[in-house]
């Protein structure tokens, strides 16, 4: 069985009911979440042993979060304990015109105030195939862009593959460093990328020529991310392939989707899916992140490993809450095309 650790801040996610505004809400439905998080369940989910690694609080707010990722089958056994609290965001859900909308609650998080040596990488990546950190983790604080370098070095040390969300997330850099400043030196050290044109553009300075993503209406020409690619590729000379995120966003409710992998030779690509009824698009890239990692990890051609991922993110858009909480058959179904919703008996 394949090794993947993963390492990032879990929340807290608290979210109005229904499709409530913030102003409306009386009550908030509460379950956990994060980007590196989300990718650790949905490996766990697809039979590969998943490590999440983080820091927490002793307390039982952590307790209740370690539970619930124990529960997807998730090893949370190098998770290091101190700092005060855990992060929380707020999630009011968009419908149609009004986009959804994330309140983030989550400075001075036990994980924002961690620091190089607390984790030891070596004994945890022993075994590991893979290593995958998003860009939403050094945008907290110097301790955890510090932290996550570190690993990313052991990592290259021990021979085992980096893969990185680029995740721009511009609400999080806050602390006097900017994403341009801080992830070039991460990135360096990554096998495999994720992002889309927006990451690429605000972290690096790369667009793709003639795309303007408000101007799609939910149609893409997948092929002008190629220079995407290949700009990424010759900017960080290790990175072997370039996956990158395709949302044609129709409205809040209605999205087209798919991705591409690019190797430097082919650029490889998914179907694309009309999701035409969004449940919770949050988490959709993690899904697509974790699927993208299990298909690499168990299938023979990118082709089939593009595809896996973008059918298993088309899925996570149909599920509350973070996590996508599919299985192998099904994603494996809707790419064969057991995409009607009929009931399963």
């Amino acid at each position: 069985m394949a090794k993947v650790v993963t390492f990032g801040e879990v929340m807290l996610r608290l979210s109005t009911p229904g499709y409530l505004r913030f102003s409306q809400a009386r009550q908030f439905d509460a379950t956990f979440g994060g980007g590196e998080a989300n990718v650790a369940v949905s490996l766990a989910n697809y039979g590969i042993d998943a490590h999440f690694v983080t820091r927490l609080p002793k307390n039982d707010i952590a307790e209740m979060c370690t539970a619930e990722l124990k529960g997807f089958g998730v090893n949370t056994d190098s998770i290091v304990y101190g700092g005060d609290r855990v992060g929380i965001y707020y999630l009011e859900t968009g419908a149609v015109a009004r986009g959804s909308k994330v309140v983030y609650d989550r400075a001075h998080s036990a994980i924002s105030e961690i620091q190089p040596g607390m984790v030891d990488w070596h004994k945890v990546l022993e075994g590991a195939d893979w290593f995958h950190w998003t860009g939403i983790t050094p945008a907290l604080s110097q301790g955890a862009a510090d932290a996550c370098l570190e690993a990313i070095k052991v990592a290259n040390e021990m021979g085992v593959k980096v893969s990185c969300d680029l995740n721009y997330r511009k609400k999080l850099w806050k602390y006097g460093k900017s994403a341009s400043e801080v992830m070039p030196a991460l990135v360096e050290g990554c096998d495999l990328i994720l992002g889309n044109e927006e990451d690429a553009e605000k972290e690096f300075g790369i667009k793709p020529e003639g795309f303007d993503a408000e101007k799609t209406g939910g149609e893409i020409d997948q092929s002008i991310f190629v220079s995407v690619a290949q700009q990424l590729m010759k900017r960080f000379p290790r990175c072997k392939k370039v996956a990158i995120t395709l949302r044609g966003s129709i409205n809040a409710n209605h999205n087209t989707w798919g991705g591409v992998l690019y190797d430097g030779k082919t650029l490889w690509q998914s179907k694309r899916y009309d999701i035409t009824h969004i449940v919770d698009r949050v988490g959709g890239g993690d899904s697509f992140m974790g699927g993208l990692l299990y298909g690499l990890l168990a299938y023979e051609t990118d082709q089939e490993a593009i595809e896996f991922a973008a059918a298993a993110s088309c899925l996570k858009h149909t599920i509350i809450g973070d996590y996508n909480r599919v299985t192998v058959s099904e994603v494996e179904g809707l790419i064969n095309g057991g995409g009607s919703g009929r009931v399963s008996r």
